[in-house]
């Protein structure tokens, strides 16, 4: 995965290609915390019970995953960074209503 954010390369390997890595920044990370709507779930559920994409939990995790990646560009950035690689994502359940997504890597400065 590669996403260019404003010039700042967020990569999933360890080098960015034709370019070399002179300094590891540290580990730079960003998260977010998310809970359904009640109105969403309701729909979701009637959603569930005849198949098919529930849109409702997909645009609420788009829009985590995208909130967690700029949290941590941001982050990067800061420290003065060229480019993130060794990118990860995890989520994880933090109640049956709530669930958080976190992106890390590391930050890097290119020659």
């Amino acid at each position: 995965m590669t996403v260019s954010n404003a010039n700042l390369p967020v990569l999933t390997i360890d080098t960015v290609p034709g370019r070399e890595v002179v300094a590891a920044l540290g580990l730079v990370r960003g998260s977010t915390v998310r809970a359904k709507h009640m109105g969403s779930d309701i729909v979701a559920s009637l959603r569930n019970l005849v198949g098919g994409e529930i849109r409702e939990y997909q645009q609420l995790l788009a829009a985590s995953r995208e909130q967690a990646m700029d949290r941590m560009i941001a982050e990067a950035r800061a420290l003065g960074a060229d480019a993130v690689v060794g990118v990860r994502m995890q989520t994880s359940t933090i109640t049956q209503q709530a669930s958080e997504v976190v992106f890390y890597g590391t930050a890097v400065r290119l020659a």
